[in-house]
């Protein structure tokens, strides 16, 4: 008697169609297209999970840069006053600081024109 895959082999295609649900047409209906655009999925999404980091540093320093703009500094300028004034706050809180409390970036900035002065 000859043993055929039947059983895992349908297991098998079943997972990569459960992967593959709402791609357009045979992307998602073929099994050798729905493999091939599972493998290119994968490497994107792998790439952009890289990229995603780069892309939200970017904003963070887009939003301080044009908070410190308004307050009369650029962004370099801000950056090496916060280390001469020992203030260790990263990108991410200090872009929501300036979004969300501008009062609180204000004193930050005050303490970094003072580093900057001395």
């Amino acid at each position: 008697m000859r043993t055929t895959k039947g059983a895992a082999r349908n297991k098998a295609k079943k997972k990569l169609f459960r992967k593959a649900r709402g791609y357009r047409g045979g992307r998602g209906k073929l099994l050798r297209s729905t493999k091939e655009t599972l493998v290119r999925a994968g490497a994107f999404a792998f790439r952009d999970r890289r990229v995603r980091k780069r892309d939200f540093r970017r904003l963070w320093i887009t939003r301080i840069s044009a908070a410190c703009r308004e307050r009369g500094l650029r962004y370099s300028e801000f950056v090496a006053g916060l280390k001469k004034a020992n203030i260790e706050l990263d990108r991410k809180s200090l872009a929501e600081i300036a979004v969300s409390d501008p009062a609180g970036f204000d004193q930050v900035m005050d303490c970094v024109k003072a580093a900057l002065a001395a």
